[in-house]
């Protein structure tokens, strides 16, 4: 398929041919739904932790003798039903990473890159470089290539300049193009990249 090429003023200076397989190929919307959620579960922390009766302090000894008192009986008062006393079925640190087999991410990386070149928010630049870190030059050439919308940058390779400049940003954020992942493609409205980043991201989803 053939995208504009645009350079940052937002003008059409030629065309890029971007390859069918991997910007026209069939949208697997459960393989992608599965991709979103196995990273949104891998980025909690599960660090919940709460106390069962053998952690809380206090305890260890019998309240009041087993018979004769008139009163229930009591073995700790550190018990569940204690005030203070520990949680019965209460959260504890855990892992909530889930598995998924590499062809699997390939393709739904394919089909969230394809969604967006369906729906023309691939905007493909000749190079993007700017002389200094400044976010208001930044600015300008995010509104003139995704027309205020939010934006995705992808790099082929570290750019302090550009890292700097969109750093403080709410809507536009800077990524690697190896660090392409879903959650990042179906958040921002347009992907930004030159043509060198295009190459990077064929390498490894081709």
């Amino acid at each position: 398929m053939l995208v504009p090429l645009r350079n940052l003023e937002g003008e059409i200076v030629g065309e890029v041919e971007l390859r069918d397989d991997i910007f026209a190929a069939p949208i697997h919307e459960p393989v992608l739904h599965q991709a979103l959620l196995r990273q949104l579960a891998n980025a909690r922390l599960g660090t919940s932790d709460t106390k069962t009766r053998a952690e809380v302090s206090g305890g260890g000894k019998k309240p009041w003798r087993q018979k004769g008192t008139g009163r229930a009986r009591q073995g700790s008062i550190r018990a569940p039903h204690w005030r203070k006393g520990g949680i019965v079925f209460g959260p504890h640190p855990r892992s909530y990473a889930q598995a998924m087999p590499r062809k699997m991410r390939r393709l739904a990386l394919r089909s969230a890159l394809s969604a967006k070149a369906a729906e023309e928010q691939i905007i493909v630049v000749q190079d993007l470089n700017l002389d200094e870190p400044k976010a208001k030059v930044m600015r300008q050439v995010v509104d003139n290539l995704a027309g205020g919308g939010s934006a995705l940058i992808l790099l082929p390779e570290r750019n302090e300049t550009v890292e700097l400049s969109a750093r403080n940003l709410p809507d536009v954020k800077t990524l690697r193009a190896q660090y392409l992942n879903v959650r990042d493609l179906l958040t921002y409205d347009y992907v930004v990249m030159p043509v060198s980043a295009i190459q990077t991201i064929e390498s490894f989803l081709g």
